[in-house]
């Protein structure tokens, strides 16, 4: 039976990888990857030649059997997503699911742990972040006011993600519903983690979004919200 390893790679800075995260690329038979396009990147800049096979959100049932088969027939394979942690709000978690539950008790799955923006963001928080909640992406648009009520409403610090499309709309949602409540909040939005112009914001939601709105809104955002 083969091994599916789940490989965290790169947020930003394509140093920022373990040297066994790369010996098990260069050595498995296959990688799976959401985008081959952005994978090739990594795996040229390390001059590794093992074949890529897309797997991502919108694969479809044949995609997992084919990749169950491969494991079965004793193949290596390696899973990565575009950046970071496989599973942390990447469709990674579903496959490791099918290949559980097709594998059973023959399934091998090994996790080489390694950058997540969920981490890092919470790893230089001027807060205790010994207990948090994390909640993925806020809904494009159903559900989108619960999300943000469910947020507000939590005891612990919550981490979220938001595209440079919606941070904006975003923080002006949370800074509404902060307002309705009553109550104090501190935030701390992180952009472009470990790349050239990585930029921490601290404060409230109103010094927050002034230090935005006069810079460049470019890349992902990780965002950490804390009821004082």
């Amino acid at each position: 039976m083969g091994i599916l390893y789940i490989i965290s790679t790169p947020i930003g800075n394509l140093k920022d990888i373990t040297q066994r995260a790369l010996e098990v690329l260069k050595e498995v038979d296959l990688v799976l990857c959401e985008d081959t396009r952005l994978t090739k990147k990594l795996l040229d800049h390390y001059q590794i030649k093992t074949l890529t096979l897309s797997y991502h959100e919108h694969s479809d049932l044949k995609k997992a059997d084919h990749i169950c088969r491969l494991l079965r027939e004793g193949k290596n394979l390696a899973l990565v997503s575009d950046a970071g942690t496989p599973g942390i709000s990447d469709p990674g978690s579903k496959l490791v699911q099918i290949v559980i539950e097709s594998l059973s008790d023959l399934a091998k799955v090994i996790a080489l742990p390694g950058p997540s923006a969920l981490t890092a963001a919470a790893s230089i928080a001027s807060f205790r972040m010994d207990k948090f909640i994390f909640m993925g992406f806020p809904p494009a648009k159903k559900k989108r006011k619960r999300f943000f009520e469910e947020l507000i409403q939590s005891k612990y610090p919550v981490i979220f993600y938001e595209s440079s499309h919606r941070i904006l709309k975003t923080l002006e949602e949370l800074k509404k519903i902060f307002q309705v409540s009553g109550c104090k909040f501190q935030v701390m939005v992180c952009r472009e983690l470990t790349k050239l112009f990585e930029t921490t914001y601290r404060g409230t939601i109103d010094a927050v979004l002034e230090k935005l709105k006069k810079d460049i809104i470019k890349g992902e955002f990780t965002i950490i919200v804390r009821k004082h």
